[in-house]
């Protein structure tokens, strides 16, 4: 496969918005990456109800810590998607093999991984609204990343 753009879920903690991603990410052909540690099992049944015969391990890249994914991104592009950014995603040119950064559903990333990246964006939204679905999210920005990149 040629250069994609990847998704990265820091320690993601909500069983049925990763496999949605998961399943997301297989149909439109994105690498998935996931920093540990996860809030559930892969084997939690609500998991396996959503990712139903999308989950192949093999596909998923897996990080034991923040600091063992940002090394082995020290030559790659990492883009943080955050509702504390002040660029929207649509302003904002994405290459084929950016890696898109996406935290915590309960927490969002602490500040240190802010201060690790370089590119902050976010998804806009009317006033009032704290933030998108996860899995919600991750499906828009893809679907950009891939648009702006010729990739669908």
């Amino acid at each position: 496969m040629s250069q994609r753009p990847k998704i990265a879920l820091y320690e993601p903690d909500i069983p049925q918005n990763t496999a949605a991603i998961i399943r997301t990410c297989a149909c439109l052909g994105a690498k998935l990456e996931i920093i540990e540690p996860c809030g559930f099992l892969f084997s939690d049944k609500r998991f396996k109800r959503v990712v139903m015969d999308y989950m192949d391990e093999r596909s998923i890249k897996f990080y034991q810590s923040s600091e063992h994914f940002f090394k082995s991104k020290k030559n790659e592009r990492v883009v943080l998607m955050t509702t504390k950014a002040s660029i929207t995603y649509s302003n904002f040119k994405f290459d084929t093999n950016d890696t898109i950064l996406f935290g915590r559903e309960s927490a969002g990333v602490p500040e240190k991984i802010h201060e690790m990246v370089n590119h902050r964006l976010k998804i806009p939204m009317i006033n009032n609204k704290r933030s998108l679905n996860l899995a919600s999210s991750v499906a828009i920005i893809l679907a950009e990343s891939l648009k702006q990149t010729n990739l669908i």
